[in-house]
């Protein structure tokens, strides 16, 4: 597909970029040793992207014959033609980007469906076995992959498929007041059988997260409040992403964010730095990839806030362009059928050098929070997001397991009160980011103590 599409697009005659692109997702559900659910989807199709007179037109059809190419892109010139854009410059320049980066498995052992269906029962069985107590137990898989093949008329060509397992367990009790759960979630980059093959390992993780479920129905409810926190790298990363990423894409930027006016100027204490970057991130380890983005230009990391100043934001070709800045790579679509927008890659704070038994060390009274759940954000870095695993903090030493509580904040407020940053970086196995489009992101960070307003009972 890659030579037809390159074909197209140079013969084309405008700013032109083709994308076959097919997402292939394996689900199972399965609920107290019952399978609710066993299920394949693949979609797939092409879209022509075309800018001119200022203006982007795009089009897309669920087929990926020659006869569909040349319908996408004759409809993708029309729309452009429908909003021309007066004044308009070209896009920013950027280099074409080129390669082949596919991550699937090579050998030829795979699980199969009933194999996959087995570990399930396997494992359920285990649970009941040893736990039986517990009120539910649900195991859900999501196997994801995404193939893409693009090309521009500035010469960009690549082809990328990049896989990615979520195994999610989660488990709950009785407690004297309710039913108090918790989930864990096992996987990342790759593939089911580089995550899920040991099923000794799998357990053991069940084990310690039954122990946190047992500490947190005995657990007490936070105080409610302004309270110096130690953040684990599963919140800091999301914080990360959701507070401080989505308001440094160039897009919002020109919509009225917090951050269009604090360029070059301090907004995080000097201990904080945060990147968005291309491949697997600064480690190679994220649970993502991407090296070409879908407006053809090559993934370059971006520092965005650099020793607590912000630096610069994330942009497709047309806001950097517009915000005379240079394009990194940031322009992602989640299917055949999206257009490109500015959307995040791998986002993280960067590893320091304090110790996490000094961040706990340094509070009297506060709290670690280990997991964060769904939250918000808005444009002005304002911050909401649910806390189901953590301790107390009381003189400088872990006390009891907490209930599930909120955490919020004004984002730049909350990473100017930074104090310490941890050494290690951790990515959560389970990044999607929402904006208009479902898609695929890195998310991760070390361990931070901050002040933040903790939700709970005064």
């Amino acid at each position: 597909m890659l030579p037809q599409l390159a074909a197209k697009a140079q013969a084309s005659g405008v700013e032109t970029a083709l994308r076959w692109h097919a997402n292939e997702t394996v689900s199972m559900t399965m609920r107290q040793g019952v399978l609710l659910a066993n299920q394949r989807a693949r979609s797939s199709g092409i879209s022509a992207r075309v800018f001119r007179n200022g203006a982007f037109g795009f089009a897309a059809l669920p087929d990926d014959s020659a006869d569909a190419l040349d319908r996408a892109l004759r409809r993708a010139a029309e729309n452009a033609e429908l909003a021309p854009r007066a004044g308009a410059q070209p896009l920013a320049p950027a280099a074409p980007g080129r390669g082949l980066f596919d991550y699937r498995r090579t050998d030829a052992r795979k699980f199969t469906a009933a194999e996959r269906i087995e570990l399930f029962r396997t494992l359920d069985a285990a649970i009941a076995a040893k736990y039986p107590d517990l009120v539910t137990r649900d195991l859900n898989l999501t196997l994801f992959c995404s193939e893409k093949a693009l090309a521009t008329s500035g010469g960009a060509e690549t082809f990328s498929a990049v896989p990615r397992v979520i195994f999610h367990v989660s488990l709950a009790l009785e407690a004297k007041d309710g039913i108090v759960d918790l989930y864990d979630a096992i996987g990342g980059f790759g593939e089911i059988e580089d995550h899920l093959a040991d099923v000794d390992s799998l357990l053991a993780r069940i084990d310690a997260l039954y122990d946190d479920l047992r500490r947190k129905a005995e657990g007490a409810f936070c105080e409610a409040g302004p309270q110096d926190v130690v953040l684990d790298s599963n919140v800091a990363g999301i914080l990360a992403h959701e507070a401080v990423g989505h308001t440094c894409e160039a897009d919002l930027v020109l919509a009225g964010s917090i951050a269009g006016d604090r360029l070059g100027q301090c907004v995080a204490s000097e201990k904080i730095t945060l990147g968005d970057f291309g491949g697997r991130g600064p480690d190679g380890r994220s649970s993502f990839a991407i090296h070409v983005d879908d407006e053809g230009t090559p993934c370059a990391d971006t520092l965005l806030i650099e020793k607590g100043v912000l630096k610069t934001f994330m942009h497709n070709r047309d806001t950097a362009q517009r915000l005379g800045a240079a394009p990194a790579g940031n322009a992602r679509a989640f299917a055949f059928s999206d257009e490109p927008l500015i959307r995040m890659r791998n986002t993280c704070i960067l590893p320091g050098e304090d110790k996490l038994d000094d961040m706990i060390g340094a509070i009297e009274h506060g709290y670690y929070f280990r997991r964060a759940t769904n939250g918000q954000a808005d444009l002005t870095g304002e911050f909401m997001f649910g806390v189901n695993c953590g301790r107390e903090i009381r003189n400088g030493k872990l006390g009891r397991a907490i209930r599930d509580t909120t955490i919020s904040g004004v984002a730049f407020d909350m990473l100017r009160s930074v104090t310490h940053v941890g050494p290690t970086l951790s990515w959560s196995p389970s990044g999607w980011c929402g904006k208009k489009q479902p898609i695929t992101v890195g998310m991760g960070g070390p361990a931070i103590k901050c002040r933040v307003h903790v939700g709970g009972r005064s």
